[in-house]
């Protein structure tokens, strides 16, 4: 027997890919939004990349936090949400379970923000402001500071 199989006949796995890779239809809508936000952060980190060197971007598809007072609906400042639906998350550094030193990560929390702003632009406005909120958060200075540049 052949250490590699061409075809799955009857184990129903798929033969080749449905799509050929260099077709827009061949990337996920995960694909799609790592480079938006990556579109959207990259303005933000040619302004600040000195200040934001120990700072993370990533990406979760749904957040799992619930808020801290659902009857009230208060987020702490480290999340930015849309009423009771976080959208961001700003996990600072610190040390992890194992007792290693971490850095700080912005968490952008795809689904959400995709339900928010159908079309690509909106997508990449609604993203950037986001994370213009999160850095402003992180590096503890005014969300106009951060769109105007290092003072």
């Amino acid at each position: 027997m052949a250490a590699t199989r061409v075809r799955d006949r009857r184990g129903r796995g798929l033969r080749s890919p449905l799509l050929p890779q260099y077709v827009p239809a061949f990337t996920s809508r995960a694909d799609s939004f790592d480079v938006i936000a990556l579109e959207a952060f990259a303005e933000i980190d040619t302004r600040w990349h000195d200040r934001l060197a120990g700072l993370d971007i990533a990406v979760d598809d749904i957040p799992r936090m619930l808020p801290r007072d659902p009857e009230s609906i208060q987020w702490p400042d480290e999340v930015t949400a849309d009423g009771a639906v976080p959208l961001a998350r700003l996990i600072p550094a610190g040390v992890d379970v194992h007792g290693q030193p971490s850095r700080a990560q912005i968490i952008l929390f795809r689904r959400p923000l995709e339900v928010r702003a159908k079309r690509g632009a909106d997508l990449l406005e609604l993203v950037h402001e986001v994370l213009v909120q999160q850095v402003a958060t992180h590096l503890g200075v005014d969300e106009d500071t951060i769109d105007r540049g290092p003072e």
